[in-house]
């Protein structure tokens, strides 16, 4: 209500008077008394107070016309009532959402107008909304300064549920030229002013059109089945204003502060400006569909810290913008903190929030970004997402996935080019951050994105220094001609696996290889299983395929066994282990090592082992289950040693040592659970050797 039309009307103004003189402050008012301050007393009501009549007061009689009309739902509607007030909705405070992108839709529906050829101006400019909540006589109410309502439009828009009056406007205004940004209106159903029905015992709605000549009306209802509109003769501001008097059960929405952090939480980046009880709550901008240039490093820092709640600042930034094939704003932040171990293993959802035209649907949308990204915080705002009738829920289709894949492979592009950009910053980012890649490389099936998430894995390499890691695509790019695989080796340590007699064995041919520390490397590498064409193979598995029959022993050779003498230890230790090892075989590749164990796919079967541990009294068995080959290096003193012992009349002696030679090696290639075992065996060997002395 404007200043002059309060002091024109004295009914309206005495009946204020009266309001002003009967309130008495107390304890539990306090919060609402700065209201009532009369900034200029002087004949005349400050605006705050005139906000404060107009909508949160006790009702004020205004003059109408004699008769109300009543009109009665159609039975559908009645139906499709009671299910939006009760039902479609999971929680109740979505109702202050919808309201407002109403109140939205109102201020963007009279910008249009405006600016469409031939649309009338309004003297008064101001696009905003106010809210004012009063918690003694627990009623909230919303009102904007837009487009208004004539009557008729009272009638259908309100009148006839699921009709919605901002998707009707849009389909005429695509008639005319000026309606080249529709995307700002947010209303999709027709169904959220009903929401208000959930929390409320009845609903009043007092409008009025921009239009020069329309008279304001009030609509009012219970939900019950029937409203009442009027027509007020009273000098009624343009806009809509919804008055909802709140059930018991919902009072908290007559709280200032409960309300606040509704906004904040869900409407915090609508266009218009928000006041509650005068004071602006939406600062913040959006900054997702801002042009990147133009934001500066504290304000991502701000806008960080309100999406995620934390405090510390985003390590990488990503901004994204596609118009076509769909419609997607994407503003994306990897945290600066290190995830503990409760951020890896947790079930929790994925951190980014939706929203749609800038209101929020889902503060974690969990079906936009597979779950081992769930560590990216930020914003994804479409148009063109589906939403279910409450915008609460995301209709599964193809468009989602697409979304999905998008953002995924966008990210993904994203973290290559950062690692190339500044390598030593990335590789920080790694080592906090690889267990999340390695859990996305496992959990898909899909061989395209576990390559495409490979990309990111840094690896420890034979031609490089310890901590200077290595991508997948750098390995390939300088393998040897003659390379067809990609190796890599599985130990505890670099030392270790430096010191493997498997290394040993590959790197005469001097390829390359990955070192991998991690018990669950492994069975990565084993899921992804080729990368760029290129198999990933274990250089156990090599020498498993490679040695399938025996080496020739160079003729003439004094540091080795000669060949026959090689293949009679051969058919010795067959005989005498032929429970325990499936082949034996000659092994010139062998150096510093007497001997080795290989199965095929070692790392499967250390996995088995683990997953499937046998009793350990029963430790016997995993020689019948693993099907081993034992090779042996004619060279080495202790296999020559052995092939003396067994042609000598000390043949127990032989096979002690020959059995501690098998456990050695079991025990090198991690297939013993507990190396204890062996000790004892062992200990008998050394009494044996030391019988003599």
């Amino acid at each position: 209500m404007h200043l002059r039309s309060i002091v024109r009307h004295r009914t309206v103004l005495s009946t204020s008077l009266r309001i002003l003189q009967s309130y008495t402050p107390t304890v539990s008012n306090q919060s609402n008394y700065h209201h009532l301050i009369l900034q200029k007393p002087v004949g005349r009501i400050s605006i705050p107070i005139q906000r404060y009549l107009a909508t949160n007061a006790e009702q004020v009689n205004v003059e109408s016309t004699p008769s109300t009309e009543k009109h009665q739902f159609q039975a559908e509607t009645q139906q499709l009532l009671h299910i939006v007030a009760k039902s479609l909705y999971s929680d109740k405070e979505i109702f202050i959402r919808e309201l407002i992108s109403n109140a939205n839709d109102a201020l963007e529906k009279l910008r249009y107008v405006q600016l469409a050829a031939g649309g009338e101006q309004v003297e008064d400019d101001k696009r905003e909304i106010y809210i004012t909540v009063d918690d003694i006589n627990k009623v909230l109410t919303i009102k904007d300064t837009g487009i208004g309502m004539t009557k008729g439009e009272a009638i259908d828009n309100l009148g006839t549920i699921a009709r919605s009056g901002s998707k009707a406007f849009l389909e005429e205004l695509k008639k005319e030229k000026g309606a080249s940004d529709e995307g700002k209106i947010i209303g999709q159903f027709g169904v959220g002013f009903y929401s208000a029905f959930m929390v409320s015992n009845s609903v009043e709605v007092i409008t009025r059109s921009y239009k020069k000549g329309e008279p304001g009306y009030r609509w009012t209802s219970d939900g019950s089945g029937s409203y009442e509109i009027e027509t007020l003769l009273d000098d009624v501001e343009r806009g809509t204003s919804i008055r909802c008097s709140l059930r018991d059960d919902c009072s908290e929405f007559s709280k200032e502060e409960t309300v606040k952090q509704i906004v904040k939480k869900y409407s915090n980046f609508v266009s218009a400006p928000i006041y509650i009880n005068d004071v602006r709550v939406n600062n913040l901008r959006a900054l997702w569909m801002e042009d990147p240039k133009s934001i500066k490093e504290d304000e991502h820092t701000e806008f960080y810290r309100f999406v995620t709640g934390q405090y510390d600042k985003p390590r990488y930034t990503l901004q994204y913008k596609i118009d076509v094939p769909i419609n997607l704003r994407a503003l994306i932040y990897i945290p600066q903190y290190k995830p503990n171990i409760f951020d890896v293993t947790q079930e929790s959802d994925v951190g980014v929030a939706l929203y749609s035209r800038k209101v929020l649907i889902q503060s974690k949308a969990n079906q936009l970004l597979p779950r081992w990204l769930r560590f990216v915080k930020g914003v994804v705002d479409s148009e063109d997402i589906p939403l279910n009738l409450s915008r609460e829920l995301l209709q599964d289709s193809n468009l989602i996935r697409k979304i999905r894949l998008l953002l995924t492979q966008r990210i993904i592009r994203f973290l290559q080019e950062q690692s190339k950009k500044e390598k030593k910053k990335y590789q920080e980012f790694y080592e906090d951050y690889k267990l999340f890649f390695k859990e996305g490389i496992v959990r898909t099936s899909d061989q395209g994105e576990k390559e495409d998430i490979a990309k990111l894995l840094r690896f420890d390499s034979s031609r490089e220094e310890q901590g200077q890691l290595i991508s997948l695509e750098e390995y390939i790019d300088r393998m040897l001609p003659d390379q067809k695989h990609v190796y890599y080796l599985a130990g505890p340590s670099r030392e270790l696996c430096e010191n493997s007699p498997y290394y040993e064995a590959i790197k005469q041919k001097g390829y390359e290889v990955l070192f991998v520390y991690e018990s669950h490397d492994e069975v990565l590498l084993m899921q992804l299983a080729e990368f760029d064409k290129k198999k990933l193979k274990s250089v156990e598995s090599e020498l498993e395929t490679d040695t399938k029959k025996d080496d020739t022993i160079l003729e003439g050779d004094t540091r080795s066994l000669s060949q026959d003498e090689a293949n009679t230890l051969k058919q010795w230790l067959l005989k005498q282990f032929g429970d325990k090892l499936k082949n034996v075989k000659i092994n010139t590749k062998l150096d510093q090592h007497p001997c080795i164990i290989t199965t095929n796919e070692m790392g499967a079967v250390r996995h088995f082992l683990k997953t499937n541990l046998l009793q350990r009294d029963k430790q016997k068995e995993i020689y019948k289950v693993l099907q081993l080959n034992f090779d042996i290096n004619p060279k080495h003193i202790l296999i020559k040693k052995l092939y003396t012992l067994q042609k000598s009349t000390n043949t127990e002696l032989a096979t002690m040592l020959a059995q501690q030679l098998i456990d050695n090696a079991m025990v090198t290639a991690g297939l013993v659970e507990d190396p204890r075992l062996m000790l004892t065996g062992l200990n008998k060997l050394l009494e044996k050797v030391l019988e003599k002395y």
